[in-house]
C-alpha cells in the first residue's frame, strides 16, 4: 500500500530551533527536527504560547536532512522544518508503527545526492504488514544491570602491535549461491554490516557449522558469533590458537573494526590481508597480550553482565 493511503500526511509547523529557548525543566517539550539519532529528538524546549505540540503517537518523517528517518514520537513535541507527519487512518499498535518507521526508512537510497522527499513521499509503496507482526507485542519491562560504574585506565600509548595470524588461524567459508540455498534454521553469515551480516537461514548439509568466533568479512565488518553459523566465502572465520573468553574475543572485535576505515571505496579484505593485518593491544610486563586486562575492561562496562 501506498504511504497516502495508510496515513494522513501533513507538514509540521516548521519551527526553527535558534528562535526558541531550550529548557530541562519537566514541562519542557521535544524539539524534533531531520536527523537520524536520537528518535529525531534534538533539544528540549519551554512551551511556546499559543502553540499546541503535536501530539505523541504519531510518525514524524524527515523530507530532507536525513531523508526518510522517520520515528514514532512517544511525547507531544514541537517539529522543524522540512519534517513531515504521519497520522495513521486507522488505528495502529506501536509494533505496526514501527514496522512502518522501518520499511520506510528502506527507501532512502532512493533519496541520495540532496534529492529530499517532498512530492514522492506519498507514492512509496510499502509491503503488507507480515502475519506475525499482527500478534506480536514487544516486551518492555525495564533491562537493568548489576555493573557499577568503574573505569579503568585506557592509555592505548603502552599497546604494542600483534599480527592477527600469530593469534589466531583462519578458514574461508564455502561459496553459495542465493539459488543453492535449502531453507532452513541455521544462520547464514555474509558479508554485510546490518544484521550482523545474516543474510538467510539454511539447511544446506555440505556447510560447515560454526560457533563461538570471531569473523571478518569482505568490507572488514567484524562480528563475534555466540551462537551456531554457516557461512559463505566472503567471511574469514578466526579460529584462536589459545583459549579466549568472549569478553576478550568483544575487546577484538572492536580493536579490528578499528581498521575497517582502510576498506573503503571497494577495497576488499581478503585472506592476504588477515595474514598482514596487525593490531594494537595492551601488553602485560613481559610484553605478550594482557587478556586479563581485556577481559577485565569487557565486565567493567555498564550492561557486561548480560552478555
Amino acid at each position: 500500500m501506498l504511504v497516502s493511503e495508510l496515513f494522513d500526511i501533513k507538514y509540521g509547523i516548521n519551527l526553527e530551533l535558534d528562535s526558541l529557548e531550550q529548557s530541562d525543566d519537566a514541562d519542557a517539550i521535544n524539539f524534533v527536527a531531520r536527523t537520524a539519532e536520537n528518535n529525531g529528538v534534538v533539544a528540549r524546549v519551554k512551551r511556546i504560547p499559543g502553540k499546541e505540540p503535536q501530539p505523541a503517537g504519531i510518525l514524524t518523517c524527515a523530507g530532507g536532512g536525513s531523508v526518510l528517518s522517520t520515528f514514532v514520537q512517544d511525547k507531544p513535541f514541537y517539529s522543524g522544518r522540512d519534517l513531515y507527519l504521519l497520522i495513521p487512518k486507522k488505528e495502529m499498535s506501536l509494533e505496526e508503527k514501527l514496522f512502518y518507521c522501518h520499511v520506510i526508512k528502506m527507501n532512502s537510497y532512493r533519496y541520495s545526492y540532496g534529492r529530499q522527499a517532498n512530492k514522492t513521499l506519498k507514492n512509496i509503496n510499502l509491503p503488507p504488514l507480515p502475519d506475525w507482526l499482527k500478534k506480536y507485542k514487544i516486551d518492555y519491562s525495564p533491562i537493568n544491570t548489576k555493573i557499577k560504574h568503574k573505569e579503568l585506565p585506557f592509555d592505548t600509548t603502552e599497546w604494542k602491535k600483534f599480527k592477527l595470524s600469530d593469534l589466531f588461524n583462519v578458514v574461508r567459508g564455502v561459496r553459495l549461491t542465493k539459488g543453492n540455498r535449502i531453507p532452513g534454521k541455521m544462520p547464514l553469515a555474509t558479508a554485510g554490516a546490518s544484521n550482523e551480516g545474516v543474510s538467510d537461514y539454511i539447511s544446506n548439509p555440505e556447510m560447515k557449522i560454526y560457533k563461538d568466533a570471531i569473523t571478518i568479512d569482505m568490507f572488514c565488518n567484524c562480528f563475534y558469533r555466540s551462537y551456531n553459523f554457516a557461512c559463505d566465502d566472503n567471511i574469514l572465520v578466526l579460529q584462536e590458537k589459545i583459549s579466549l573468553t568472549k569478553f576478550v574475543k568483544l575487546f577484538l572485535v572492536s580493536v579490528i573494526e578499528a581498521d575497517k576505515y582502510r576498506y573503503a571505496y571497494g577495497r576488499q579484505y581478503r585472506q592476504k590481508d588477515f595474514m598482514l593485518h596487525k593490531i594494537k593491544l595492551p601488553v602485560d610486563k613481559i610484553g605478550n597480550p594482557d587478556w586479563d586486562y581485556m577481559e577485565e575492561y569487557i565486565k567493567s562496562l555498564p550492561y557486561s553482565d548480560l552478555i
